[in-house]
């Protein structure tokens, strides 16, 4: 009589990456998809910078001083990377607010039921906040044109580095949104989260080089504005763009702006998503 083997198959290993990435994907079509069925989202996300731009514009132009230049033209050259840079970190507090939302309705509970990656909750979140940051800007590159702001004309750029500017500009953003999603799993409704989210961001975003010269600060605050990492972006879009940059400094993030940019980005990008989804962890326990 012969032995009678039975093969039983057994399914490969998930490998946890490619399972993190599609579950990531899944959750990012689900947001975007939200935020096509709420077009008002959009569009309000699109009112304040194109306000910004227009107020800067024509209120502070002709009162500006960029090195020794008070031309307006010169100011909106100056001012747009500023503008740019506040618009994708100020998607920081609607991202906080989402996660937020979600953790109050209870659908971070269910997400965590699921067989799915625990971080790709929170980075399909981030990734569909960074396509919506996407759109913006190309709505707000547009307005920057009606208005009168202008890439380098002295041949000192070209398409690819205007592309590495805004390519840079997202990198900020979605660092800054899991700064967003730390701060939405940390609070316990939507309104706190909004509301902490922008009271550190005016800070950060106006002691800065974005809006002024920092030459013209007093030195302490000079020294902060220059080693700010929104500064670092804000300044190597300029450099990027050929646009007026503000005046020679001494400090590091100020003399290698493009390289200090990435630096901050990564840190931020790295530090605060390992907290968010430590965050995830434990709060959804």
């Amino acid at each position: 009589m012969s032995a009678v083997t039975d093969t039983v198959r057994v399914a490969p290993a998930t490998n946890p990456v490619s399972q993190s990435i599609r579950d990531s994907m899944v959750v990012a079509k689900r947001n975007l998809i939200r935020m096509s069925r709420i077009p008002e989202m959009i569009i309000y996300g699109l009112i304040q910078p194109i306000m910004f731009v227009v107020l800067f514009t024509y209120v502070f132009g002709g009162s500006m001083q960029i090195g020794n230049s008070t031309s307006a033209a010169d100011y909106k050259n100056f001012l747009m990377a500023g503008i740019f840079a506040q618009t994708v970190t100020f998607a920081t507090a609607s991202s906080g607010a989402g996660i937020a939302d979600d953790m109050h309705k209870g659908l971070i509970d269910r997400f965590r039921s699921l067989p799915m990656a625990r971080g790709a909750v929170l980075t399909g979140r981030t990734l569909a906040d960074s396509v919506q940051t996407a759109l913006t800007l190309v709505v707000l590159a547009v307005v920057a044109l009606l208005v009168g702001w202008r890439v380098g004309s002295d041949g000192s750029t070209n398409a690819a580095k205007v592309l590495a500017a805004f390519g840079l500009l997202l990198l900020l953003g979605y660092a800054f949104t899991w700064i967003g999603a730390l701060i939405g799993m940390s609070v316990k409704t939507p309104e706190a989260a909004t509301s902490s989210g922008l009271i550190w961001l005016f800070p950060v975003t106006f002691i800065s080089n974005a809006f002024v010269d920092t030459s013209h600060m007093t030195p302490w605050l000079r020294h902060i504005a220059e080693w700010n990492p929104f500064s670092a972006t804000v300044q190597a879009c300029r450099v990027l763009f050929a646009n007026p940059g503000q005046s020679p400094s001494d400090a590091w993030p100020m003399q290698h702006p493009v390289w200090a940019s990435l630096i901050y980005s990564i840190l931020i990008l790295v530090i605060f998503r390992t907290l968010a989804v430590r965050k995830y962890r434990s709060a959804t326990a």
